[in-house]
């Protein structure tokens, strides 16, 4: 960085430029939940660091160890903007509403052509690359929140529940995918082995449409459960999705199927020579009630 001038004026009207880059800022910051005292912070530290950055001469490239500092501060303001709710332009304007204020305070070294190279344009620069920045910190974080988000939903709608000695119940809610394919294969597997489990009651009640990929997933999950001993009953077929499956020309002939989880249950019960009290089979309804509700709104959710 060349310019050597700009730091020497902002030491002496820091202040003032602190109050109106402040001043443009609140009412996105308002917008956001940032208080006053928490954006002034922020800016008072950054003006800071881009009068130390100037003036050690760094660039703002990632590998110039002397832009650090101010690579990781704007990296957190990305980051904070994202959990707030800020949109990639409103957290750019960190950064640019900083530039409407300090390009003026230049505008006499602009005159001479000498000094506009060595002291506007290098600022006007470095400031346009750490908006450039900001905006691409905000989608990398983004992105890291919704793969996060994604991965989050994938464990909570792919539960594997012990409902019984030697009884696993996984009930399926929502569309069925390779990914989430594995995902239910790789946790059920694993719970029929830590639990000993000897039969898996698959619910798809929740499933909004069975096709030829959904249907493959479902037996390669019923494969891989007879791989490790155990019996797989699927439940929640209902008519439409039977139908479905005749059309396909999928075979389940060899698999236990019931139309409900209760009746399922009572299936398992049989297969491993144990019975149901009332308590139990009173929380199976409320099981298969929870189910049916998550899908009637799902459906809503679809035609809204």
């Amino acid at each position: 960085m060349k310019g050597q001038k700009f730091p020497e004026i902002l030491r002496k009207r820091k202040d003032e430029t602190l109050e109106n880059w402040v001043k443009r800022q609140l009412p996105l910051a308002d917008k956001g939940g940032i208080t006053p005292d928490e954006l002034r912070r922020q800016c008072s530290e950054f003006l800071d660091l881009l009068e130390n950055v100037m003036q050690s001469g760094a660039s703002l490239s990632p590998d110039d160890p002397k832009t650090a500092p101010i690579v990781e501060f704007l990296k957190e303001v990305s980051r904070d903007r994202v959990m707030r709710g800020f949109s990639p332009t409103e957290t750019a304007v960190f950064i640019f509403s900083l530039k409407e204020i300090v390009l003026p305070m230049l505008q006499p070294l602009a005159k001479n052509e000498e000094t506009f190279s060595t002291e506007v344009m290098p600022l006007s620069l470095l400031l346009d690359q750490m908006g450039l920045l900001t905006f691409e910190q905000y989608l990398n974080n983004r992105e890291e929140i919704i793969a996060r988000q994604q991965l989050d939903m994938t464990e909570i709608s792919t539960p594997v529940v012990k409902i019984w000695d030697g009884i696993l119940a996984l009930p399926l809610i929502g569309t069925l995918d390779s990914r989430r394919t594995m995902t239910v294969m790789e946790k059920l597997l694993q719970k029929i082995v830590d639990s000993a489990a000897t039969v898996a009651i698959l619910d798809i009640t929740g499933v909004p449409t069975v096709d030829t990929l959904v249907a493959n997933h479902i037996m390669k999950t019923v494969a891989a459960t007879r791989l490790l001993g155990a019996e797989v009953i699927i439940t929640g077929v209902s008519p439409a999705i039977a139908q479905t499956i005749v059309h396909l020309g999928v075979d389940l002939s060899g698999i236990q199927t019931r139309a409900t989880m209760a009746e399922g249950l009572k299936l398992a019960l049989r297969m491993t020579k144990q019975q149901m009290t009332e308590e139990a089979r009173n929380g199976v309804n409320l099981l298969e009630k929870g189910i049916a509700a998550t899908q009637g709104a799902q459906a809503r959710k679809g035609r809204s």
